[in-house]
């Protein structure tokens, strides 16, 4: 959501949003319509093809070319590796691996052939995280579906550069979204990073909508660690 509402704020002239959550994608569109931009939204199960698939196709005939694509969607559980059950790592896989290979996919798919390559026909924003370099306690599983993410960007940007599509990701560390706050892990954060504290999520957005701009002109299969000094990759 701050994402999309940096985006709104810094220009963007339609924004389209995608989440199983119907609720959720009702109270962030009424926000950003707020902002004068023009706001489309689909309910898709990005965790199946067909229904990830339908959903982008969905928000391409209300608002037409899609210029950008940011995956953020994301489960974040927490288990000691020794009671991972195979379900727990199906669901993580299903969303965090799965989902966001068949948004880019269909973002891939939708965006190559509009212009001819050097020009940029898209760009796509993974959001990873500083896990798939870093081990924490009762955070395997999720951890290698963030490491997955980074192999998978730099797959699609290797591929895709020929279309004119950039590819590339941002790894944050833990920052003061409800979620993190919860779970308690902040503070420890905090101390262990060389600025002192956590990000707020504007900060995070910020990166993902510059490398999502049309500033981003050359870099692709990039991860971009923001971590404020928590860890250097």
């Amino acid at each position: 959501m701050t994402t999309a509402k940096l985006m709104a704020q810094r220009g963007a002239a339609k924004i389209g949003l995608i989440d199983r959550n119907e609720a959720l994608l009702a109270n962030s569109s009424a926000t950003i319509r707020e902002l004068g931009v023009e706001v489309a939204t689909a309910v898709a199960d990005i965790s199946r093809a067909e229904t990830a698939h339908r959903g982008f196709d969905d928000i391409v005939s209300k608002l037409g070319r899609i210029h950008a694509l940011v995956n953020s969607a994301a489960i974040y559980p927490r288990r000691p590796i020794l009671e991972i059950t195979d379900e727990e790592w199906d669901l993580e896989n299903a969303i965090n691996v799965k989902g966001t290979y068949h948004m880019m996919v269909a973002a891939v798919r939708h965006m190559r052939g509009f212009v001819n390559p050097p020009e940029i026909a898209g760009r796509i924003v993974n959001v990873t995280s500083v896990d798939a370099f870093k081990a924490h306690p009762q955070n395997a599983h999720y951890a290698a579906t963030k490491a997955a993410v980074v192999s998978l960007t730099k797959s699609f940007a290797q591929e895709c550069a020929a279309d004119g599509i950039l590819v590339n990701s941002v790894a944050p560390a833990g920052f003061a979204t409800d979620r993190a706050k919860e779970l308690g892990f902040l503070p420890e954060l905090a101390k262990a990073s060389a600025l002192g504290r956590a990000a707020e999520p504007v900060e995070m957005a910020e990166w993902i909508v510059m490398m999502a701009s049309s500033r981003n002109t050359y870099a692709t299969g990039e991860n971009v660690v923001i971590s404020g000094g928590y860890i250097y990759v």
